[in-house]
């Protein structure tokens, strides 16, 4: 091999001699110190910026806060109902009494007189009326069925609200994570396409000096090109997660400079998983909320049942009426005044057969609520093996591919020795600075996955909090080269 092949692989002998760098170099710096460099942007930040940006967590909110109203409406419906009424109009009325019985003590030395006969006719007169009625509910069972489901409603809007802030928390992580591998996918992408490329200008050269054949010319353009490719949908894939985060935090993607868990220890779990199955039983909110759902089912077979159909009502009722203008009998004037104070029992006697088919049919839904509380809690534990064993060969995982990156990385070195001494040819370099940029991508990428397990864990157990999302940022540290990822161009 020539020897002065490793001069021909740097920068000089890619730059033509009547070409001066200095000029060049000037201008990048002058350009670079016109730009202020972004701030790294922490998990904790994109957390508490999702809380104010993502649209499903402040949809959750909203619906948290109207599930609150639902505890009001159950006390209302013990407390009295008071309905006021008028009428006014026009009115027509009849009346005619025979064999009617009256006593008069001025006429006929006060003696009583039978059969006598009182009409009055009132042809379109004038009719005020109003009333006031109170009713307050004292037995109802039907009534006491929907307090209880309101009751749960409001249970299952908090139970809904915790899980949508720990979904929050998880999903933010996730985002913010994927941002880091695009942006380290690119980075090996960009990295192969520079080694390529100047091992294409070595191949053409010594092609040149009928060194190589032509076919090494192609094959290693077609590489090159191949590795073009990487890069464009590297760079697409930046984009869109980079997008993606920038939706859920309000953050623009220019200004956000993620950074990578290179630092510290990962977390362990003390737990084993029988404790962790029994935390996610107790505790996980989608398995509450089956539950709740399971007793909102039975309330409202409870709202059809024969024992909840009678009610007791304590009522009062004021009324007046007074109806004025002339008939067949002349002018005329009717008053009615009423006032009432009791207890009313309704019991319904028959529906039509309704009120037994709608018993029917919430009794087999309220089965069906709970055998989707049953598949529920089945998947939940699924899911919680899955992220236990994530979590405990997790750590074996990082170090086994902690190891492979320092083996590439030793391989590397010596394969860039054996190249500038002649020894190694330059696709062997090339495979080894390929291994050694894809054995860091997937340390990082384990490392991630990792992390996000144990969020996992917290979150189907339901006490996830922002203190978990401290413990991993500091783990965090600035990603080499971030800047250059910030549009996801070249």
């Amino acid at each position: 091999m020539n020897p002065h092949f490793p001069e021909r692989l740097g920068w000089r002998g890619l730059v033509p001699k009547k070409f001066s760098v200095r000029p060049v170099c000037l201008a990048l710096w002058l350009a670079a110190g016109a730009i202020v460099p972004a701030q790294a942007t922490d998990l904790i930040q994109a957390w508490q910026s999702a809380q104010n940006h993502d649209l499903d967590f402040l949809a959750a909110q909203s619906a948290h806060d109207a599930g609150q109203t639902q505890r009001e409406q159950s006390s209302a419906l013990w407390r009295p109902n008071v309905q006021a009424s008028a009428t006014a109009g026009r009115m027509t009325s009849d009346t005619q009494t025979q064999g009617a019985q009256f006593f008069a003590p001025a006429l006929a030395g006060g003696s009583a007189i039978n059969g006598a006969n009182f009409n009055t006719s009132i042809n379109n007169g004038t009719l005020d009326r109003w009333s006031l009625t109170a009713r307050q509910p004292l037995l109802n069972g039907e009534r006491l069925a929907q307090s209880r489901q309101l009751d749960t409603k409001a249970q299952m809007a908090d139970l809904q609200w915790q899980q949508a802030r720990q979904t929050l928390m998880v999903q933010t992580a996730q985002r913010y994570f994927d941002v880091a591998l695009a942006q380290e996918a690119l980075r090996v992408a960009r990295q192969q396409e520079q080694s390529v490329q100047k091992a294409l200008e070595e191949i053409r050269h010594r092609y040149e000096l009928g060194d190589a054949p032509i076919t090494d010319t192609h094959e290693a353009t077609a590489r090159w090109e191949a590795i073009r490719a990487q890069v464009l949908a590297a760079e697409t894939e930046l984009q869109l997660k980079q997008a993606a985060l920038s939706d859920a935090t309000g953050i623009p993607s220019t200004q956000c400079v993620v950074m990578e868990p290179l630092a510290g220890t990962l977390p362990r779990s003390p737990q084993t998983l029988s404790q962790w199955e029994e935390a996610v039983a107790a505790g996980n909110p989608q398995v509450q909320l089956q539950r709740l759902q399971v007793t909102l089912a039975h309330e409202e077979n409870a709202r059809f049942s024969a024992l909840s159909s009678p009610s007791v009502d304590l009522v009062g009722e004021m009324t007046r009426d007074h109806l004025s203008g002339s008939g067949d009998y002349g002018a005329a004037a009717n008053n009615l005044h009423t006032a009432m104070v009791g207890v009313q029992l309704n019991i319904p006697l028959y529906s039509g057969g309704m009120r037994s088919a709608r018993h029917e049919e919430t009794r087999l839904l309220a089965n069906k609520a709970a055998e989707d509380a049953a598949r529920a809690q089945q998947q939940v534990a699924l899911q919680t093996r899955a992220a236990w064993l994530g979590l405990n060969t997790g750590h074996a995982r990082v170090a086994a591919l902690e190891a492979a990156l320092r083996a590439t990385e030793n391989r590397l070195s010596a394969t860039r020795l054996g190249h500038q001494l002649g020894e190694r040819s330059t696709l062997d370099l090339l495979n080894a600075e390929s291994d050694a940029a894809n054995a860091r991508l997937a340390w990082l990428q384990a490392r991630v996955a990792l992390l996000m397990n144990r969020l996992q864990l917290s979150d189907l157990a339901g006490h996830l909090e922002q203190a978990q999302l401290e413990e991993i940022n500091a783990l965090l540290e600035p990603a080499a080269n971030t800047e250059q990822y910030l549009t996801g161009g070249n």
